[in-house]
């Protein structure tokens, strides 16, 4: 699902259990990233699919790229591996108004 940002950051702010998703590069991530985020670059392939396997399936995972369109990506792949609870942070961290460390 897709949110607007002040959706998807009170969404993770009000929810128990709930994961921030970075799918973006190493390099990409260099230039900051949301706190308390992971780090998963969805361009591993495989790689990328191994390690969200290994996440926990209950729990609410709020996802992130640069301009939103691969982290729609990773969304999807994640409901089709049974994730249920993923949402999409429209416009990715270009349009990210919130807070970012380096």
């Amino acid at each position: 699902m897709n949110l607007e940002q002040k959706d998807w950051w009170e969404g993770f702010l009000t929810t128990e259990d709930a994961v921030i998703l970075d799918v973006r590069t190493e390099e990409e991530v260099a230039n900051g990233i949301i706190p308390e985020a992971i780090n998963i670059d969805i361009y591993k392939g495989q790689g990328f699919i191994y390690q969200i396997e290994e996440l926990d399936k209950n729990k609410t995972y709020f996802v992130y790229c640069l301009a939103g369109g691969r982290s729609a990506q990773a969304c999807g792949i994640m409901k089709q591996l049974g994730f249920e609870k993923v949402y999409n942070l429209v416009g990715g961290i270009s349009q990210w108004e919130g807070p970012v460390e380096n």
